[in-house]
């Protein structure tokens, strides 16, 4: 037994981008027309329940889907980053824990249910990055106390999760940008296992055009690809479960295709012949809802 196994038998699965510079941005097509709100009434905004199907609907075996990047809204209440924030409940992360809605919407459907997270905090908030210790401006790296912080505020959500995600995909932890090492990147990785120990995690240190693992302890790699182009030689790299992650859009969170529905059904087929996981960016919009392009392509896969 491998603790990658269940992820390796999933074969692939979707991610999506959701954001409040993106869906929750008014003139934005991810909008959908309703124009800037709070964060709170955004999230509220989101339908389980319609996701879920359309995610099982696909053939999809899990959702990852992203918890914040880069500012103080994030799909579920912190109580860690409230402290830490000096923030009132509700005005950073969200009131209703979204995390928990997905899981019990996919899990009814058979979905397992991953969370994307970053490394780098709420760096682009004018006001929290400093907080914690940490504002991407130029130059700048993080420092311990600023990944303590930040790694308290992951502990929490993987403590209250516990086996109801399945593992993490963690951005942002560039070590010639950022600074990063492994001492560092401990302090996230144990974080995330928390409060589940069989939870997979991949710290992400970019794009690449191979698979590789950046780092010694995580058990897939991120895999992050401009596009399918990439097939693994054999199911591990260094240890790690080979995993790509691509966009089906021209780029991350976009509608639209840049490959064909049976291309993807090939690509994925060549992927999981060689032992390897594929992960799809998929368009989301602010209700919950998927594009249905790519729907319809995704369904290829299973054909």
């Amino acid at each position: 037994m491998h603790i990658t196994d269940r992820f390796h038998d999933s074969k692939w699965g979707i991610l999506t981008h959701y954001l409040s510079f993106v869906q929750n941005k008014a003139g934005d097509l991810h909008n959908q027309g309703v124009g800037e709100t709070s964060w709170n009434e955004c999230v509220d905004s989101i339908d389980v329940e319609k996701l879920a199907e359309t995610v099982a609907s696909t053939g999809a075996s899990y959702l990852f889907f992203t918890m914040e990047q880069g500012t103080r809204y994030i799909i579920a209440p912190n109580e860690t980053f409230d402290r830490i924030g000096g923030l009132r409940t509700g005005e950073g992360p969200s009131r209703r824990d979204l995390v928990l809605d997905l899981h019990a919407a996919l899990s009814k459907r058979g979905v397992d249910l991953y969370l994307y997270f970053t490394g780098s905090g709420p760096a682009d908030d004018p006001e929290l990055g400093p907080r914690f210790g940490f504002s991407c401006g130029e130059g700048e790296v993080v420092t311990r106390p600023f990944v303590e912080k930040w790694a308290a505020v992951l502990e929490e959500y993987s403590r209250r999760y516990g086996d109801k995600v399945k593992g993490w995909w963690v951005d942002g932890c560039y070590r010639e940008m950022f600074g990063f090492t492994d001492e560092l990147l401990d302090l996230l990785y144990y974080a995330a296992k928390a409060g589940n120990p069989d939870a997979i995690v991949a710290l992400n240190d970019g794009v690449d055009i191979r698979y590789r693992k950046t780092y010694a302890n995580e058990e897939f790699t991120c895999g992050e690809f401009d596009h399918p182009t990439g097939i693994p030689n054999e199911r591990f790299v260094d240890g790690a479960q080979a995993h790509i992650l691509v966009p089906l859009g021209a780029t991350w969170g976009l509608p639209g295709l840049q490959r064909s529905g049976e291309f993807l059904h090939h690509f994925t087929k060549c992927v999981n012949l060689m032992g390897g996981v594929v992960t799809y960016d998929t368009a989301i919009y602010r209700d919950g809802s998927l594009d249905p392009e790519q729907v319809e392509a995704l369904k290829c896969i299973k054909s």
